[in-house]
C-alpha cells in the first residue's frame, strides 16, 4: 500500500542543502574507497624497502613478487563476496563491516616478524578491496537523485585517487612499517562514518520497513519532510513491491507476487539455482555485465594495475631520468589531477566518450612505452635486480609514463558500477564485475 501523508504546507527546500545531505552521506563510501587507494599502493613503496633489505625483515626476488601478487589474487574472492553481504547486511551495514579485514591487515602489516605473515597481511588487503567494491557502488548508486548522481560517483572515486597520492607520499617520508600504522586511520574513521548516515531506502522498502525507509529518504533530501519526498516515495514503493515479486513468477509476468507462490516451496539450494537463473541470466542484468566485464579487462590490462607492486624498480629499469620513488609520486599527483578533471569532463563530453578516449589513450602509451623498452634497453634488464639497470638514462620513458597514468587516471570503470545494474542483482553483479578488474 502506497504511504498516506497528512495534508500540511509544504516548503521547498533549497537545492544546495538537498545536494549536501547526499554528499555528507556518500562519506562512508569515500572513506572506503580512500582506504582502498592506499591499500592497492603499500606494496609499491613496500617492495623496494624489502627486496634484499640488509637489516629487518627482509624478501627475496621470489618472495617480492609474491608478496606484491597476493593482494591481486584474493581480490576476486573478496569481490564475489561483497554481492550477498551487501544483499543480506544491507548498504549501511555493510559499509561498516567491511573495513573489518583491512582494520586487521594494517596491524598485521605493522607488527610483520616474517615473510608468511607479511603475506597474510597483503591477502588480507586484497580481500577487504575486493569486499568493499559491491559497498561502495550499491550505496551511492541508491542514495543519490539521477540528476547528481554521476557526479557523486566521480567524486567518489576522486578518493581512490587520494588513497594513491596519500600512500606515495608516505613513501617518501616514512617508512613502510608507519604507513601502515597511519593507514590504520581510515578504516577506524569509515566505520565512524557509516553509524552517521542512514541505510538507501530501496533496500529498507524491499525489506518492508517502510517508515524507516520514508525517514531515510527525508534525511537524503535535505533533512526534510515527508511532504517533500511524497511523490518520490510513493514511485519508490510502488517500485519495491516489483523487487518483492518472486523473480521466477517475475520472469513469465505471473500474477503471484507472495511468498504462498510455489517456488517458495522449494528447498534453499534449489530456490538460489532458480534465483541464479532468472535475475543474474536475464538480459538487463548480463548486458551492462559484459560491458563493464570487458571495460575492466581492456582498462587494467593497459593501465597501471599491473605494474604497481614493483612500479619502482620498473622506473629503474626502464631508464628513467627520475628517480623511481620520485616518479611513484608524481604518478599519484597526476591520477589525483586528472581525478578532478573527470569531475567536470563528465558532464560535457559525456561517460562513453571519455570512456572510450581514456582507454585509447593508456593502451597507446603503453604500447609506445614498451616499443621503447624493446628497442632501447638490453634484454639482461631486470627489475628485482638493480644492477641490471641502463646507466644511460632517458626523458621519453618518463614522458610516456607519465602520459599513460593521465590516461589511466581519466578512466571511470568504477563509476559504471553504481548506474547500470538494475536493484534486484544489483549487488551480484557488481561483485563479479569488480572481481574481474
Amino acid at each position: 500500500m502506497v504511504h498516506k501523508f497528512q495534508e500540511q504546507i509544504v516548503l521547498p527546500v533549497s537545492r544546495i542543502r538537498c545536494v549536501t545531505s547526499q554528499v555528507i552521506s556518500c562519506m562512508p563510501p569515500n572513506f572506503l574507497l580512500l582506504d582502498l587507494g592506499m591499500a592497492i599502493s603499500f606494496a609499491t613503496i613496500a617492495v623496494p624497502s624489502l627486496l634484499n633489505a640488509s637489516e629487518g625483515l627482509s624478501l627475496d626476488e621470489t618472495q617480492a613478487s609474491w608478496f606484491g601478487s597476493l593482494s591481486y589474487l584474493t581480490q576476486p574472492v573478496g569481490a564475489l563476496l561483497s554481492g550477498p553481504i551487501v544483499d543480506y547486511c544491507g548498504r549501511k551495514r555493510a559499509n561498516f563491516l567491511v573495513n573489518i579485514p583491512h582494520l586487521v591487515a594494517w596491524i598485521l602489516m605493522y607488527f610483520a616478524w616474517n615473510p608468511p605473515s607479511l603475506f597474510i597481511a597483503n591477502a588480507l588487503l586484497g580481500l577487504g578491496t575486493g569486499v568493499m567494491e559491491a559497498p561502495i557502488n550499491s550505496y551511492v548508486g541508491e542514495i543519490s537523485e539521477p540528476s547528481v548522481r554521476g557526479t557523486l560517483c566521480t567524486v567518489t572515486q576522486l578518493f581512490n585517487s587520494i588513497g594513491v597520492f596519500a600512500m606515495y607520499f608516505l613513501g617518501t617520508v616514512v617508512n613502510w612499517r608507519n604507513a601502515a600504522l597511519i593507514s590504520l586511520i581510515v578504516p577506524i574513521s569509515s566505520m565512524a562514518f557509516a553509524f552517521l548516515v542512514p541505510e538507501t531506502p530501496v533496500w529498507l522498502l524491499f525489506r518492508g520497513r517502510e517508515n524507516e525507509a520514508l525517514k531515510s529518504l527525508c534525511y537524503l533530501r535535505g533533512w526534510t519532510t515527508p511532504e517533500n519526498v511524497r511523490e518520490e516515495f510513493n514511485s519508490l514503493v510502488n517500485y519495491s513491491k516489483k523487487l518483492q515479486k518472486c523473480a521466477i513468477c517475475y520472469k513469465f509476468d505471473d500474477e503471484d507476487t507472495g511468498k504462498d507462490c510455489k517456488h517458495f516451496k522449494m528447498n534453499a539450494f534449489k530456490r538460489s539455482i532458480y534465483k541464479f537463473r532468472y535475475i543474474m541470466l536475464r538480459k538487463e542484468t548480463t548486458r551492462p555485465l559484459m560491458l563493464v566485464m570487458m571495460y575492466f579487462l581492456f582498462f587494467v590490462m593497459s593501465g597501471l594495475t599491473p605494474i604497481r607492486p614493483n612500479m619502482v624498480n620498473i622506473c629503474g629499469a626502464l631508464g628513467m631520468s627520475q628517480d623511481g620513488k620520485d616518479v611513484v609520486l608524481m604518478v599519484g599527483v597526476i591520477t589525483f589531477l586528472t581525478s578532478i578533471i573527470v569531475v567536470v569532463m563528465i558532464k560535457i563530453v559525456g561517460k562513453r566518450k571519455l570512456a572510450i578516449s581514456a582507454m585509447l589513450g593508456t593502451a597507446f602509451f603503453c604500447a609506445s612505452l614498451s616499443i621503447y623498452a624493446k628497442n632501447n634497453l638490453d634484454d639482461s634488464v631486470y627489475s628485482y635486480d638493480t644492477d641490471t639497470f641502463p646507466e644511460e638514462k632517458s626523458h621519453v620513458p618518463l614522458v610516456l609514463f607519465y602520459l599513460m597514468a593521465m590516461c589511466t587516471g581519466l578512466g571511470i570503470p568504477w563509476v559504471l558500477l553504481g548506474e547500470v545494474f538494475p536493484f534486484r542483482s544489483r549487488a551480484s553483479a557488481q561483485g563479479v564485475a569488480a572481481a574481474s578488474n
